[in-house]
């Protein structure tokens, strides 16, 4: 069978308050990265600020942008200019009081090929995003596009094997997830371990559930809680992407910057499933219970 290789490009990369700094040095590595010859180019999570879930300020609605709007324009113009399908992450104004954490997919004309609204909302300290986003309302649909279909999650969503399924059961050729997780200083070592290590598991695990790539970018560095009560969030890069098997295929370093392209064969997933057909032998007339909440 022919290949179907898609030159990746992963932007690992750490964020300020300075919004045109943040978007300057994003241009920059997505040129850098067309250079080197990638034809789709992936960012993190809200990637134009600093992560401002740390902490509920209302002060922080002022990072938030509408779409269409300035965000569309700049990144529509960076896809165009390189001839790149690209996957970016926006804090979404939908309307007064109403707000999304929205990635938008560029496609290589600079035409917006879709979005996608992160469906799982996380609540936790340091990640206070309820008091942001209202749950995505635009499903688990693929993103066409001139490379294929993408299928687009955001963080918190990667850890959901449904959310995976659904995107695979809808033509999805590859899981994308723009994500932005971090250590508590305060963690012990091995602490810090095992959940980077849980983190790299369960997206390999979706790669191998459903026969396709997965490509996760996260941001690195460490982000200051303004509220001062927490020790912040030392984000862990170790943005990756693996085949249809879990195997890897790119690793960055889990303690700085990072840019780099990669070949990922689409057409692998064909021949994996043909060996490991875990959609023919599903018991579809069994998994009703499902969509309950919890069973006893």
């Amino acid at each position: 069978m022919k290949e179907k290789v898609i030159k990746t490009g992963i932007i690992q990369h750490s964020f300020s308050e300075d919004v045109g700094l943040n978007r300057a040095r994003n241009l920059m590595a997505i040129e850098n990265l067309a250079t080197d010859g990638a034809q789709l180019v992936v960012l993190s999570e809200l990637h134009d600020s600093p992560y401002f879930c740390q902490t509920e300020d209302v002060g922080n609605f002022s990072f938030a942008c509408e779409l269409p709007g300035e965000f569309t324009d700049f990144y529509s113009e960076a896809a165009a200019n390189n001839n790149i399908v690209l996957v970016t992450s926006s804090f979404e104004r939908r309307a007064p009081g109403l707000y999304h954490n929205t990635a938008v997919v560029f496609d290589s004309d600079g035409r917006e090929a879709g979005r996608y609204r992160k469906m799982h909302i996380p609540d936790d300290p340091g990640f206070y995003e309820k008091f942001y986003f209202t749950p995505g309302d635009l499903g688990f649909e693929p993103i066409q596009t001139s490379l294929g279909k993408l299928g687009v999650l955001v963080c918190w969503d990667q850890w959901y094997p449904e959310a995976a399924r659904l995107m695979a059961m809808r033509g999805a050729e590859m899981l994308i997830y723009p994500t932005a997780i971090g250590w508590n200083p305060d963690d012990p070592a091995d602490e810090k371990a095992r959940q980077r290590e849980a983190w790299i598991t369960i997206q390999r695990a979706h790669a191998v559930a459903n026969g396709i790539p997965v490509v996760s970018v996260n941001r690195c560095g460490f982000e200051e809680d303004p509220s001062g009560q927490t020790s912040g969030i030392d984000f862990w890069g170790s943005s990756f992407v693996c085949g249809p098997q879990g195997e890897f295929l790119f690793e960055a370093p889990d303690n700085g910057p990072c840019e780099g392209v990669v070949d990922v064969d689409l057409m692998r997933s064909e021949n994996v499933r043909q060996w490991w057909p875990f959609f023919r032998d599903r018991r579809i007339d069994c998994y009703s219970d499902l969509t309950k909440r919890f069973l006893k």
